[in-house]
């Protein structure tokens, strides 16, 4: 008995350092968010909030702009989420399902457009922007971010797509279904779980972007989340309470996606990288 438990103590001891390092900061975001500012910046921390109080709440919705960053956050989170999704639907189906000529190249081409930093493509992509007339736009914000995730998702459907037998599509070929039909009702009720996947990856990155929101957002009024709340610091004082109140209902939306398809979104990360 004292073999298996010395073996696995170490094991043990990784889990519970790494769920400390993961779960500390969302506790002390959390618990800071309910205390008072003289708490909060007290020498000697507290662990548990000596009186709750809603007030950092209260300032952030009422004396902020935060509800106008929540709102442009959703709308470009969103409307990525579902630009990526069809992309990239369409995209991996027509590159690994169709047998298109010079399929593997475009496959190639389009995950080697991945790997290229993101920083060095902010000069061109504001020329081009400014030049369709979209900075300062959710469209514009919207295009940047798709033009990171579809490349990815296109790649991470793969495993999907070929692991759904092609015995179905010629089946359906007989009943007389052409390639649409056969992709909308056939295959693609297959794909559930790499579409969750996508869907969490392109939602997450853009309810998170801030490099290129920083650059090509000009007002106020377009500001997402990210930029919104680094707007909130104060350049000589930090009001501590409404940065985490912000942060806490920045990170609950994630947070929420993540307790209800997290565990399909890990297991299709292994199956999209795996098949």
């Amino acid at each position: 008995m004292s073999g298996p438990s010395l073996t696995a103590l170490p094991r043990t001891l990784a889990k519970a350092v790494l769920t400390i390092i993961v779960i500390g900061p969302l506790y002390w975001v959390t618990i800071s968010a309910f205390k008072g500012r003289e708490e909060i910046i007290r020498s000697t921390p507290t662990l548990v909030p000596e009186t709750f109080t809603l007030s950092n709440f209260e300032q952030l919705f009422q004396a902020t702009d935060y509800p106008i960053f929540l709102r442009n956050s959703a709308i470009v989170a969103v409307g990525t989420t579902v630009v990526t999704l069809l992309l990239s639907l369409g995209a991996a189906y027509g590159l690994y399902r169709l047998r298109v000529p010079g399929g593997g190249r475009i496959a190639a081409a389009i995950l080697l457009s991945y790997l290229i930093p993101g920083t060095l493509l902010i000069v061109p992509l504001y020329s081009m922007l400014a030049d369709l007339q979209l900075i300062d736009t959710y469209a514009g914000l919207i295009l940047v971010n798709v033009a990171f995730t579809a490349p990815f998702c296109t790649w991470l459907l793969r495993g999907f797509i070929l692991s759904v037998p092609r015995d179905l599509d010629e089946a359906a070929a007989i009943d007389g279904a052409g390639p649409l039909r056969t992709m909308a009702q056939i295959v693609l009720p297959l794909l559930a779980p790499g579409i969750a996947t996508v869907s969490v990856y392109s939602f997450v990155f853009a309810w998170t972007e801030f490099v290129f929101a920083s650059q090509f957002v000009v007002s106020s009024s377009m500001q997402t989340l990210p930029i919104g709340l680094s707007a909130i610091v104060g350049q000589y004082t930090v009001n501590w309470g409404l940065v985490m109140a912000g942060t806490l209902f920045t990170l609950l939306p994630t947070i929420v996606l993540f307790a209800f398809v997290g565990r399909h979104f890990v297991g299709g990360l292994i199956a999209g990288a795996t098949k």
